[in-house]
């Protein structure tokens, strides 16, 4: 007779609410129920669908919603979200899908969203135990660098399903901080979402080609912090916006009122994240305390 692995058993014998909400991606009709709730009916919709996500929730990991349906979303919480008084939300960009949420696109593990959350949980609760931090893949990202990418179409789907999902975390957890942070044009998710959550005080983007807004002091009061490394090819992208077309000013850019992040390790595009660069310290610094304790980071663009 072959033994079910333990969580898996546990959850199959956890009862089911007789009206569920749906454990699907949250959008403007459907909200977070309780976190311990959301994990439950997520791992048990998780353990139906089959591999590899059935194995993920048998490995006891907490993930607030998953919908595998076209590319796919999720969520993944790393940390203790009902305690939590920090929580970092992480917003991946193009052609990221469900499939390598946890490989990474072309199986480059610095690239998946569950592995950068998970790295990232790890540095701050080397300094404080009581932050969480959420992986979100909540929309539906463009498929890779083309018309789509260029425009704020997906982005601004996208907010609109990161708004919600925000205000449903502060629900549940009004006395915690917030912290966004967007990775290339999850950048842009963030920051067209930052204009309606006053009560984020920070956004960090990390190699981004544009937040959706012309200057810093758009985004609803939110501090800016933004790292672009020398060897990013987002450097490249011009910073236009014409008929629709374009993302406009990187934060990045001279005069656009954003703090700069230190950049020391970071190789490219996709290595902001990485454990030793600086901007993984960076980040952890102001997920804790609302800004960086290095010197390097002081600068306004």
């Amino acid at each position: 007779m072959r033994i079910l692995p333990s969580f898996l058993a546990l959850t199959l014998l956890l009862p089911i609410p007789v009206a569920p909400v749906s454990a699907s991606a949250p959008d403007a009709e459907t909200h977070l129920p309780a976190f311990t709730e959301a994990y439950r009916e997520t791992a048990v919709r998780m353990l139906a669908t089959g591999c590899p996500y059935a194995t993920w929730a048998a490995q006891g990991r907490h993930f607030l919603f998953f919908d595998p349906a076209g590319d796919g979303q999720t969520a993944e919480v790393f940390g203790d979200l009902n305690r939590a008084s920090r929580i970092a939300i992480l917003v991946p960009g193009v052609a990221t899908t469900l499939v390598d949420f946890d490989r990474g696109l072309g199986g480059v593990a610095r690239r998946a969203p569950g592995v950068q959350g998970r790295t990232l949980y790890q540095q701050l609760s080397k300094r404080d135990r009581d932050v969480a931090v959420i992986s979100w893949l909540g929309y539906d990202p463009p498929d890779g660098v083309g018309l789509a990418a260029a425009t704020e179409g997906r982005a601004q789907a996208g907010a609109k399903r990161l708004t919600t999902f925000v205000r449903d975390v502060l629900r549940q957890r009004p006395d915690a901080t917030v912290t966004l942070i967007g990775h290339s044009y999850g950048s842009l998710v963030v920051g067209l979402a930052a204009r309606d959550l006053p009560e984020v005080p920070d956004v960090i983007a990390l190699g981004s080609p544009g937040l959706g807004v012309g200057h810093a002091a758009d985004l609803g009061g939110a501090h800016v912090w933004s790292a672009l490394a020398p060897h990013d090819w987002i450097r490249r992208l011009p910073q236009v916006r014409v008929l629709g077309l374009g993302l406009g000013r990187r934060p990045s850019s001279a005069g656009f009122g954003a703090t700069a992040l230190p950049t020391g390790g970071v190789e490219g595009h996709d290595y902001y994240l990485v454990e030793g660069s600086a901007t993984l310290r960076a980040v952890t610094d102001v997920v804790l305390s609302g800004g960086p304790r290095h010197a390097e980071a002081t600068h306004v663009y």
